[in-house]
């Protein structure tokens, strides 16, 4: 079996369990989509595309649900019973939970259950163009860090270009976006307020 195919097969595993998870704690807690859609700021359409496996929410998107829901944003994301450990680690051959978002953007969650702590880490693998993707914007602050690449983050009125081992730090909510530059994808940690 290729490497592309058991990837594909993460992928579908992976929304699966989202959209599954979405819908069981919005139902637990007695959300409706139309309730949920209006504390989100997010269309009743797209949650509803999100619950049935047919779009996999992007970081921003899964930080308003997780607000909007007062849950953490990894519970979106996990199938796996809440722990009381002060700590969390996610050995490297752990972080297989890599995902798609619909601009391009592919992350891997960097811990597990977090939810005594502020920070939300994971590792990006933007795609090579913006194509039609949206900006971003968020509460809080996010961290970037180039482990491997370069990529060139848009904000709106600016470019930026970080090469590997640069790194950037900027209030969340300033709409942003990002792309990796060159032949190959880029892989950046990323770092963002969990609690907003």
């Amino acid at each position: 079996m290729t490497q592309c195919v058991m990837r594909k097969r993460k992928l579908r595993v992976l929304g699966s369990a989202t959209s599954m998870r979405l819908k069981l704690l919005r139902k637990k807690l007695g959300v409706t989509l139309e309730a949920l859609a209006e504390g989100t700021g997010l269309s009743k359409s797209y949650l509803s595309k999100v619950e049935r496996g047919l779009n996999n929410p992007s970081i921003a998107a899964a930080l308003k649900l997780a607000k909007a829901l007062n849950v953490q944003v990894e519970e979106l994301f996990s199938d796996e019973p809440g722990t009381q450990q002060s700590y969390s680690i996610v050995r490297a051959e752990q972080r297989g939970t890599l995902t798609h978002d619909n601009d391009g953007l592919s992350y891997a969650s960097l811990a597990r259950r977090v939810s005594e702590h502020q920070l939300l880490p994971f590792m990006l693998y933007p795609n090579t163009e913006f194509n039609h993707s949206a900006f971003k914007e968020h509460m809080g602050e996010e961290f970037l860090f180039v482990h491997r690449g370069q990529v060139e983050i848009d904000f709106m009125t600016e470019r930026v270009t970080l090469n590997t081992g640069d790194a950037l730090h900027f209030d969340a909510q300033r709409p942003h976006r990002i792309r990796s530059l060159g032949d190959s994808t880029a892989e950046l940690l990323v770092v963002v307020d969990g609690h907003v």
